[in-house]
């Protein structure tokens, strides 16, 4: 029989947890080929919050936390609970009690697609949160869910243990095995965009593949320029 609540699962590492969050989600987004970037209604409740961490998954019916309160006497210190929440914004699953014990355990943070309440409260605390919103409504805490399971967050498939980094832009999730392969490639990037933001501010504006990606798409015959 399937337990509901999966407790060991292999988590991403300190180690390269402490790298990936040098990294601004969208590069990480880039170098992942473009996937894992949960859906921009999940969005920070103050721009300045980040957060990176091993996934602790939940998956709650809409507007019931009962499983959140059990995942947060699960959670190790730096997991980041990803709780699908069915998108639901009729009702809070989180707010000022369970924020405040989510950062006493040393959990990293909350992804929730789904709505929070006690917002000004949480930007008080400096507890990075993104959600779908806010609502006055509190939840019930009456109906089973799952703990552990792969979950749908976002419109993203994220397993436990994977890794998440959320910034203003939003929330990149990108499984576990990758993640090392990736961070390379993450280094790269900045490096190529810094170079390329330089040669813009000494006036090379022009993107040297435009006129290519152009031709290709029709826009330009061949031989004619912008």
């Amino acid at each position: 029989m399937t337990t509901d609540i999966v407790r060991n699962f292999e988590r991403v590492s300190p180690e390269l947890v402490q790298q990936a969050a040098q990294f601004q989600a969208a590069i990480l987004a880039d170098v992942a080929g473009r996937r894992g970037a949960l859906h921009g209604r999940i969005a920070a409740l103050r721009p300045r919050m980040k957060l990176a961490g091993p996934a602790l998954t939940v998956d709650v019916r809409p507007g019931d936390n009962l499983m959140i309160h059990a995942a947060i006497a699960l959670a190790r210190p730096g997991d980041v609970l990803v709780i699908d929440g069915k998108a639901d914004q009729t009702s809070a699953l989180m707010g000022t009690i369970m924020m405040t014990a989510c950062k006493q355990l040393g959990i990293a943070g909350v992804v929730i697609d789904g709505a929070v309440r006690d917002s000004l409260e949480i930007d008080e605390m400096d507890y990075p949160v993104f959600s779908v919103g806010t609502n006055p409504n509190g939840p019930t805490k009456n109906v089973p869910g799952r703990i552990g399971h792969p979950v749908s967050c976002g419109g993203v498939t994220v397993r436990s243990g994977d890794l998440v980094v959320a910034d203003a832009d939003g929330i990149v999730v990108i499984e576990r095995e990758r993640v090392e392969g990736l961070l390379p490639q993450a280094r790269r990037k900045v490096e190529d965009e810094a170079a390329r933001i330089a040669q813009i501010q000494q006036g090379h504006t022009s993107a040297g593949w435009l006129a290519g990606a152009l031709r290709t798409a029709g826009v330009l015959k061949e031989g004619e320029s912008l």
